[in-house]
């Protein structure tokens, strides 16, 4: 049985050189592109500008792979939502709908599961599954601009799964949902999250995709960060640190140090003098994290004095740090924790 092709993972030019080969008009694919991408329809049946010679044809040779809305939970501490997807082979995968005065950002997964094994996140527990194909990804934004009926202005791959782990499907989704054609979503508005797999780094940081680029950090030294980050042990931080500052001077953008302050593991005095001359070294704007404690972890939260003391030992010395808003709380705001519970329920 000869594969389907995936219709909604084709970017323009590849859905436009399909077309071309069936011996139809060019205009075809830039209607059949903003059906899927622009209008989020996903029925193909539901194409009315299409002949019915064509839908056949395109149900017949192609596949729109579609997500299931498996569970929405809405905070009532913010305007905050949290979707679980199931994908077609059953797998779920969770993303987050946050509104905010500037508009509305979703929070994205990148792979089903994670094999990162970072020591204070959920979405690891269970190991990685498998990759999110770029229109599994583009498919999360559509499914919750569809429920909520609002537009979607940011993006945020930092959910479930490492997205340079996925390189080539997390370059294809960006260029897909900058793509005018569809949702044109601006890619500064677009942020990438990276434990530190210090080649894919410099590979997108050749791309010049002028995206928002986010190192998760947390830990100061090379022995602190091993205990939090197992991918330290073979991306050394000074390695780390020499990609991000290649990545800043190549795109000339500025890079974000994402650092979870976790209660008397990286919260002292000592770790805010190693990060400051971390932040000074790539001239990175620094975004503090208070853990999210799981059930899974051990990990604690430091009280609110210790966080804003932490901070302003920062900022004294010249750096801009911003500390992460909590959202979600009420409903598994941590990162994986909703996946977690329903793959539990499912298994037990």
């Amino acid at each position: 049985m000869i594969e389907k092709i995936d219709l909604g993972n084709l970017d323009y030019e590849e859905l436009n050189k399909l077309i071309l080969s069936w011996n139809e008009k060019s205009f075809r694919g830039k209607q059949i592109y903003e059906w899927i991408h622009k209008k989020l329809v996903s029925n193909i049946d539901d194409f009315s500008n299409i002949s019915k010679e064509l839908r056949e044809k395109l149900k017949e040779e192609t596949h729109l792979t579609k997500l299931e809305k498996h569970t929405v939970l809405h905070s009532k501490k913010d305007k905050t939502n949290k979707y679980l997807f199931q994908l077609e082979d059953g797998n779920i995968i969770e993303s987050v709908w946050m509104k905010y005065d500037y508009g509305n950002s979703v929070c994205i997964s990148s792979q089903v599961g994670c094999r990162m094994g970072c020591k204070f996140c959920a979405s690891t527990i269970g190991g990685l599954k498998r990759n999110l194909t770029a229109f599994e990804m583009l498919s999360e934004i559509y499914e919750i601009q569809k429920d909520t009926g609002e537009r979607v202005s940011n993006v945020v791959i930092m959910g479930t799964g490492e997205p340079l782990d996925n390189f080539d499907e997390i370059v294809k989704f960006i260029k897909m949902l900058s793509d005018e054609h569809g949702l044109n979503i601006s890619t500064r508005n677009i942020t990438l999250s990276t434990c530190g797999i210090v080649p894919n780094i410099i590979r997108l940081a050749d791309l010049k995709l002028p995206i928002t680029f986010a190192l998760s950090l947390h830990g100061t030294t090379q022995e602190k960060r091993k205990k939090v980050l197992p991918v330290a042990n073979k991306y050394h931080l000074p390695e780390v640190i020499d990609a991000c500052r290649y990545y800043s001077d190549t795109t000339g953008r500025r890079v974000s140090l994402e650092y979870s302050l976790i209660d008397g593991k990286n919260d002292t005095k000592e770790d805010a003098d190693e990060l400051i001359k971390i932040a000074k070294k790539i001239k990175a704007h620094i975004n503090l994290i208070p853990v999210n404690p799981i059930e899974e972890r051990d990990f604690k939260k430091p009280d609110k004095t210790k966080i804003e003391k932490f901070k302003n030992e920062l900022e004294k010395n010249g750096i801009n740090v911003t500390i992460r808003k909590e959202r979600g709380s009420d409903i598994n705001g941590a990162c994986g924790q909703l996946r977690l519970g329903a793959m539990k329920e499912r298994y037990t």
